[in-house]
Order: structure tokens, then sequence, then C-alpha cells
């Protein structure tokens, strides 16, 4: 999901995503890479034919658009603005559904999950959540 998020931002920006800038932008999304030249050698190794401006041109447009940062070591920017609303989150999970809770149902969770992991009575109430 998040790579088709990527890709179209990537296309709506007027760039045309090829087997090799997708090669390069999966390299990415596995992780681990601490500079071009990994992303290169990495990238090398699944297709011998790519170039090494192919990886630096990628990884600029990539940083251009605000996907990665060279600060975070290549990693991808959440695309999602922390609190998309006053009080509010979204949730990932490991099969890359999104669940968006309300300030209300944030507190309902986190009220269960506390009493399930005795961290709390049956029935006590959060208070306050400081994040």
């Amino acid at each position: 999901m998040q790579k088709d998020r990527i890709v179209s931002k990537f296309k709506a920006k007027g760039g045309r995503m090829t087997r090799q800038r997708e090669l390069v932008l999966d390299i990415i999304l596995e992780g681990d890479c601490s500079c071009c030249k990994e992303i290169y050698y990495r990238a090398m190794q699944k297709d011998p034919e790519i170039g090494v401006a192919t990886v630096y041109r990628m990884v600029n447009k990539l940083e251009e658009m605000g996907v990665i940062s060279r600060k975070n070591m290549y990693k991808i920017e959440n695309q999602t603005k922390r609190h998309p609303q006053q009080g509010s989150c979204m949730v990932e999970l490991e099969d890359n559904s999104v669940c968006k809770l309300t300030s209300k149902k944030w507190k309902k969770v986190m009220e269960a999950g506390l009493e399930a992991c005795g961290y709390a009575k049956k029935g006590q109430r959060v208070k306050k959540i400081i994040i």
C-alpha cells in the first residue's frame, strides 16, 4: 500500500515509473540503506544493467517529493500527518489496513489495553494521554 501511494505520487509529479526505478524504490522500502552507493550495489545484484546515475536521480526525485529524507538514512517518510485532527490518530496494521481513531475511540482503546495488560483496574478511566 505504501509503495502504491509513492508510485501514484511519483506519476502525479510527471515521473515515469520504469522497472529500474521501481527496483530502487523496492530496495529503499526494504530499509537499512545508509547511502546511494549501498542502494546501487543492492540494485546491481538484481539488475546488472542499472546505472549509478539512475539510482542517484531516483533518490533525488523521491527526496524532492518529500517521500524520503537523507537525514533518516533513506527511510520512507510517514505520508500521513501525525495528527490529522486534534486528538486523533491513524494506526497502520501489518496487513497495511489503516484504522482512523477519533480522540474518543483512541481513549477507549487505551483504556481497554491498559486494563487487559494489568495497568489499570476494571472500569478505571484514562484522565489524560500525553504523547
